[in-house]
């Protein structure tokens, strides 16, 4: 009995110590550069117990027996096993060659690429230090399968346009962009300062509900890590610019034979008596454009230690335009910081501020197009006193010159976060993020005389201030928790609220009558203030937003992955019955290539099937429920008319936000041991309830007296369908050399379902006395243009009076040489019932291009674009007599058989100007949008004057276009009825930059 108790006391005593357990914590850093690795897969081997490290790389064990193994696992990095012996564990892992896979942000949280089951894109920080861009959002151009990025003008500071899978709403297109956590905008950021840059494209945007139906872009901003030593970093490079283009218009000598001929059609007394002595003359186009400089200075200083971390940097932006740079120009400052604080083991502290100046100068948006049209044969110092050009073309010079304006703007931005971790599985975060701008203008408008009645003649100064303050609070709340059930099932579910205040303060005014006429003096406050004419107007806005939130993600296995999300948002911006809806989505994926018969295949590395469905909201209208006061009424008092106020528009009380359904069905593939990637998708969305403005109601109704409108209704609906692929390709990868090739290409159509009452919205202007070129119509896309088809040139008269007469069209007389005009509807008469769509603004296909190379110290990059299968509209003329002409004018009808193409010259009243083909003209393109080589110095060498990096490059930005379309830039575009209309837009510049990059 004695050996039996003695046997099992020793079993006891070598069962608990082989049972005894420590805690364990870590980090898992890249052991090549030093750096965390977020998202590693650590497993105590021989069991299904595991985690992951997080940001900073961290991962800890409540419970683990000493002697056991951990298993560490990072796509693109060597497996590697380490013993458990001690408490604290650091682990270094070496690359191997399979690609790398990135964390992706998404909505309220993160996931490795490979578990997303959803559409998205990313660019990260090494495409946005290849372009360089002054604007981040320009980064998104070429770079990103499904995302079009237009600017709206090639000014310094110009707005720029986001399209995500095309046009789908005729107000409202542009996505919803969030920073670090908070609403924001791309350009406010220093592009230096952002990490990645993540796309939402389709209904897994959904937990951005009311705000998500345009897509969502989620930025990521730097921050130092955790016990690395401080790096300070500066970046700067300098920029000459010019123009990519002039157009190619008639010299002194060609206008003036070309108006002669057009008198001497109509009987005229020929303007012109002595052609030969004229020249070339003026080149107007030479007077304005510039060439430029652009500079930009960036440093940072980033690290941590055991318990923090930090980024901090500043920047200055410098801008010169390309045409009259002392009237065009753009300066933005930005100083960021980004701090993490860990409280306790639980509990993370982080704020984020951006603080940020902008300052620009403009001018009128007609000062190309009357370059264009102003006679070359008037001096630079000549004004058209007798109206020879006629009312509407002045010199530009002199118009330049009269134009003075400013804008002025400080923000800042930010969140302030608080992260608690009170069990494991269990993260909670509450933030309040902060947008705060103040932004100021001064527009002076001094006395101007340039000849008898031109429209551009002022015969009293003026100046226009405006003063406004935009404020946005955001509060959010939630929680993730995440729980692996019965070995196989691993679950993360997110729950949470939020809620947002928008406000706007601003105050406008005009005054007259500024002292000495001078720009110095240009202050309200030195106005005239008894002058009637002088305004003063406030305006002021309260948005507010509440919302609830919950996602539910789920797999088996890691191989079946689901996700399923519900958002209740409410917003005060319409009617009390009309505020709150629920937005969903579900997500679904298949990783093929983790099943048996996929498992060790040597060709198909992974394969994943995804589909996604959901609705999402699109928040545009604004109090349309209520009718303000802003309508004109004239009433008597005491036998006197008296100007008064009127209810403007009609209110809507059942207006609501439009909604888009949304279906995506995607491939991701990995081939040939990762060297080749594959990521396709199909997609599809109805964007339903789109508003329509000045919808037609009975006039019993009121909307007809002055200052009146219709109502805005919820009235149409669209629908979007197309396909994305993007290829990614590394060649080569040695130590001493690496090749990698990018592709993406996304093709879109749109089409307009349904309006009510077969309503038709129209829009975009084009020359004078035309109708509306541009409309939203069923069975067509949104902003197509509609005009009259040409069916070439008459030749002969017998050729007119065999046509149907298009009388019916204003002009009495069609004559040979004139444009023949298609009889669309067969009726017998040329009228404007033949009017068809003649073209469309919106590229049919996007595509990107890009390749990148190392070769020992040296390093290549390049970014081609193109938009095919789009049209642009020629505005840039003016049909008046003795204007200036483009040079295909030169190729015009002169006799039979001479164009089929260029219609004839003359005085007298055509239809010739009319809205047609001739002036829609294919717009697709390709441009080399960047090229860069850079050369890395050696570390040895480095070393011994301090330095960790120094790498200097040259790059040329926008280096050639090649497209058939006669205007400056066919990538200037933007917004949906009225887009692609050039009335001489302000083209994008050509840059050549020289620039360094130290760190040490």
């Amino acid at each position: 009995m004695r050996k039996q108790i003695t046997l099992l006391l020793l079993l006891l005593i070598g069962f608990c110590a082989s049972a005894q357990t420590i805690a364990v914590k870590g980090v898992v850093k890249d052991a090549k550069t030093g750096d965390p690795l977020p998202g590693v897969s650590i497993l105590i081997k021989g069991t299904t117990v595991g985690t992951e490290t997080d940001f900073d790389g961290l991962y800890s064990f409540a419970k683990v027996e000493e002697g056991a193994t951990f298993v560490f696992n990072y796509l693109g990095y060597a497996a590697k096993e380490v013993v458990v012996n001690q408490q604290t564990l650091n682990v270094s892992l070496e690359e191997s060659a399979e690609a790398l896979d990135e964390i992706v942000v998404v909505g309220y949280g993160k996931q490795k690429r490979k578990d997303v089951t959803g559409s998205v894109s990313i660019v990260g920080e090494k495409t946005l230090e290849a372009l360089k861009p002054i604007d981040a959002t320009s980064a998104l151009q070429g770079t990103t399968s499904g995302v079009a990025v237009n600017l709206s003008s090639g000014a310094p500071g110009a707005k720029v346009n986001i399209l995500i899978r095309g046009v789908s709403s005729n107000t409202n297109n542009q996505p919803l962009t969030i920073v670090d956590g908070y609403e924001g905008d791309l350009n406010s950021i220093n592009p230096n300062d952002i990490e990645s840059i993540t796309v939402l494209k389709d209904a897994q945007a959904a937990i951005y509900g009311i705000k998500g139906a345009n897509g969502v872009v989620l930025v990521t901003t730097k921050i130092g890590k955790k016990n690395k030593k401080a790096t300070v970093k500066y970046d700067s490079y300098a920029a000459f610019q010019q123009t990519t283009k002039k157009l190619d218009y008639l010299n002194a000598t060609e206008y003036a034979l070309v108006l002669n001929e057009a008198y001497a059609a109509s009987g005229q007394t020929l303007p012109f008596s002595n052609v030969s002595q004229l020249g070339q003359g003026t080149n107007w186009q030479d007077e304005l454009f510039n060439d430029a400089m652009l500079m930009n200075h960036n440093i940072s200083l980033s690290g941590g230690g055991e318990s923090f971390r930090y980024f901090i940097s500043a920047s200055r932006t410098e801008q010169d335009g390309i045409i009259a740079k002392e009237k065009s120009n753009f300066i933005r400052n930005n100083i960021k910081l980004n701090l993490g604080v860990d409280i306790s083991e639980k509990l993370n502290f982080s704020v984020i501020a951006n603080y940020y100046t902008s300052a620009s100068q403009g001018f009128d948006e007609s000062l190309l197009f009357n370059g264009l049209n102003y006679a070359p044969t008037f001096g630079v110092n000549e004004e058209d006193t007798n109206n020879f050009l006629g009312i509407e073309v002045v010199n530009p010079l002199s118009l330049l010159n009269n134009t003075f304006g400013e804008n002025n703007g400080n923000g800042i931005e930010g969140n302030f976060k608080l992260e608690y971790k009170p069990i494991e599985g269990l993260n909670i975060v509450s933030r309040v993020g902060y947008k705060i701008y103040n932004e100021k203008q001064r527009t002076f408008t001094p006395i101007q005389n340039y000849g008898s009645s031109k429209v551009y003649n002022k015969t009293q100064s003026s100046v226009y201030q405006f003063k406004a303050t935009s404020t946005r609070v955001n509060w959010e709340t939630f929680a993730t928790y995440q729980k692996t059930f019965a070995e196989n099932h691993n679950t993360t579910f997110t729950a949470g609220t939020s809620v947002q205040n928008d406000l706007f303060d601003g105050i406008y005014a005009t005054g007259f009558d500024v002292p000495n006429n001078s720009y110095e003096f240009a202050d309200i406050s030195l106005t005239n203030s008894q002058s009637e004419q002088r305004s003063l107007n406030t305006g002021n806005g309260d948005i507010r937003l509440t919302s609830f939130f919950g996602r539910a993600q789920y797999d088996y296995k890691g191989k079946y992955l689901f996700s399923g999300l519900i958002r209740r948002d409410g917003a005060s911006v319409f009617a009390e019955d009309q505020r709150v809806d629920n937005f969903w989505s579900v997500t679904t994926g298949w990783k093929i290539s983790d099943e048996n018969f996929l498992k060790d295949n040597k060709t198909i590395n992974f394969l994943k099937l995804r589909a996604s469905y959901g609705t999402l909201g699109n928040l545009v209208g604004d109090n349309l429920y209520r009718s303000l006061l802003d309508g004109e009424g004239e009433y008597v008092f005491n036998g006197s008319l008296v100007d008064g106020t009127a209810q403007g528009a009609l209110s809507n009380p059942s207006a609501t936000w439009e909604t888009a359904e949304k279906l995506d069905i995607g491939l991701d593939m990995n081939l040939f041991d990762d060297k080749l990637t594959i990521v396709a998708d199909y997609f599809e969305e109805t964007r339903k309830d789109l508003l329509i403005e000045n919808f037609p109601v009975s006039g019993l109704l009121g909307s007809g007296a002055a200052g009146g409108e219709n109502p805005t209704v919820n009235a149409g609906t669209s629908k979007n369908t197309g396909g994305e692929l993007a290829i990614n390709y590394n060649a080569i990868s040695k130590e001493d050399f690496s090749l990698n090739f990018g592709y993406n290409v996304t093709y879109v159509k749109n089409k307009v379902t349904d309006v009510l009452d077969d309503a038709i919205v129209e829009g975009g202007d084009f020359g004078i006395g035309n109708l509306p070129i541009s409309r939203m119509e069923v069975g067509q896309p949104i902003g197509y243009f509609l005009g009259l088809q040409t069916d070439g040139i008459f030749q002969t008269q017998a050729e007119v009076d065999a046509h149907p007469s298009q009388t019916g069209l204003g002009a009495s007389v069609t004559s040979p040489g004139d444009i023949r005009y298609k009889d669309t509807n067969n009726d017998g008469v040329i009228d404007f019932d033949d009017r068809v769509n003649i073209g469309n603004p919106q590229a049919d296909f996007y595509m990107g291009f890009n390749v990148s190379a190392k070769y020992k110290n040296w390093d290549f990059t390049s970014y081609l674009y193109a938009e095919l299968g789009k049209d642009m509209v020629r505005n840039f003329e003016r049909f008046l007599p003795n204007v200036n002409k483009p040079a295909y004018y030169l190729d015009r009808w002169t006799g039979s058989g001479t164009s089929n193409s260029v219609p004839r010259l003359t005085n007298d009243a055509t239809n010739n100007r009319l809205f047609s083909d001739f002036f829609v003209e294919d717009a697709s393109f390709l441009r080399m949008q960047n090229i860069q080589i850079g050369y890395t110095f050696a570390p040895g060498l480095l070393e011994k004057v301090g330095l960790s990096k120094l790498r200097l490059y040259t790059s040329i930005n926008n280096l050639f276009t090649l497209t058939d379309y006669t205007g400056y830039d066919p990538s200037i575009n933007g917004g949906a009825i009225g887009a692609g209309i050039d009335s001489g837009n302000y083209p994008s510049a050509r840059q050549f930059l020289l620039g360094l990059n130290v760190e040490f």
